[in-house]
């Protein structure tokens, strides 16, 4: 059995394939030829090698450029096949040449903010609403960052010469604002755009094929899409991916090879479950709309399953009437939650900011999943009769950290 294959299927594919196939297939082409079906975990830590000359030349080759060693695995902090075969196969979704794993989605900003701050740009452009902990750690310059906030139409004239990046979010946590995201490319001159594309994946947008240079994922989202793995996931040019190999090296935000294969096994149903979700959270969004007891709903343009409503009673108490929705954080599952964002998702974001992004506290995030959809109306349909008191609103209070 050769473990050490990071599903290399450049010459197995000859045609472009449809992102449903590449779904199941990307990471996986080299399976068969080795008489293997499902894809393999490789759990090891360590491997050995009874050439050290040959081993210190591949290590000195990857601490000049973070490149993927030839040859067989080194070490579990350095790389792993299982990881690998993911890697290869989100690359292949969004349409970039290469793909970073790391143990969390915050784990994969970190490694960013610190390969741009490693080469003096420590100065990040972003436009509000970000996801709480991503504004939180652009905000508290917790690794050393400075952040500008600003609208799409004004990031051309944030940028300064140590401007190491620009950040979006689009469709947005938790407001589903979207970007123009050509236009902001195109605002960012030689800055690299970085597209949290988490609510969206490459099923309904790939951010690289606009102008994006970097499209981050907390894969622990809908790239799982079952609620059982976390995740981070950056796609990238293999110039900047090198780059990112070597944070992850050094710090050792690395993913656990199960999580790999979760994630590898959580792929090959993307398209499928983004599809069936997001007709569902359409449908659930055209009937809240028409409702009284909703002020205002959000729906992004391209679809999705997520969908974000306003209600003019009291959000909490919508939270604690649902009885099939399960009121919990994170997204993306094959069941449906939902959340207060300004109680927790955004809870440690300063309350005018918070506000002043569109996070009402009167704001409930619902991510749709799998159920049918009279089965998740008929659940909201009871809680927002629930909810029909006033609201109590609460004062803001700092927070050190929260859930996505």
């Amino acid at each position: 059995m050769d473990t050490t294959s990071t599903g290399a299927y450049d010459d197995v594919r000859t045609a472009p394939r449809a992102l449903a196939t590449e779904a199941v297939h990307a990471g996986r082409d080299d399976l068969a030829r080795q008489g293997l079906h499902a894809p393999p975990i490789d759990l090891s830590t360590t491997y050995p090698s009874y050439d050290s000359r040959g081993e210190a030349a591949r290590i000195d080759a990857f601490a000049a450029t973070g490149a993927e060693p030839d040859g067989p695995p080194v070490y579990g902090r350095l790389g792993n096949p299982t990881v690998a075969r993911f890697e290869t196969a989100l690359a292949r979704l969004e349409g970039t040449e290469a793909a970073v794993a790391f143990a969390s989605g915050m784990a994969a900003l970190s490694a960013v903010l610190l390969v741009r701050g490693a080469m003096g740009l420590r100065h990040v452009v972003a436009v509000r609403p970000l996801y709480g902990c991503s504004d939180h750690l652009l905000t508290a310059g917790l690794l050393g960052s400075e952040v500008t906030w600003t609208d799409p139409a004004g990031v051309a004239d944030a940028l300064r010469p140590d401007t190491g990046l620009v950040m979006v979010e689009s469709p947005a946590n938790p407001t589903l604002a979207e970007v123009d995201l050509r236009a902001v490319a195109h605002a960012c001159g030689s800055v690299p755009l970085l597209v949290d594309n988490t609510f969206a994946t490459p099923v309904l947008q790939r951010p690289a094929e606009q102008g994006a240079r970097l499209v981050l994922h907390s894969a622990t989202k809908y790239l799982g899409g079952h609620g059982d793995v976390l995740a981070g996931v950056v796609a990238c040019d293999e110039e900047f991916a090198g780059r990112l190999r070597q944070v992850r090296f050094a710090t050792g935000g690395v993913l656990h090879p199960l999580a790999g294969y979760l994630l590898l096994r959580g792929l090959s149903t993307l398209p499928v479950r983004v599809r069936a979700a997001s007709a569902t959270a359409a449908e659930l969004a055209r009937r809240l709309a028409a409702d009284p007891r909703v002020a205002r709903v959000h729906y992004p343009r391209i679809g999705g399953a997520m969908v974000a409503f306003e209600v003019h009673g009291d959000p909490h108490e919508v939270i604690g009437g649902v009885r099939l929705i399960t009121p919990a954080v994170s997204l993306g599952s094959v069941d449906t939650l939902i959340q207060h964002p300004a109680s927790i998702s955004h809870r440690i974001v300063d309350a005018e900011d918070r506000r002043g992004a569109g996070v009402s506290d009167r704001l409930l995030r619902m991510s749709v999943g799998l159920e049918d959809v009279e089965d998740l109306w008929s659940d909201l349909d009871q809680a927002l009769t629930e909810g029909r008191g006033e609201v109590r609103e609460e004062p803001h209070r700092a927070r050190t950290r929260q859930p996505s």
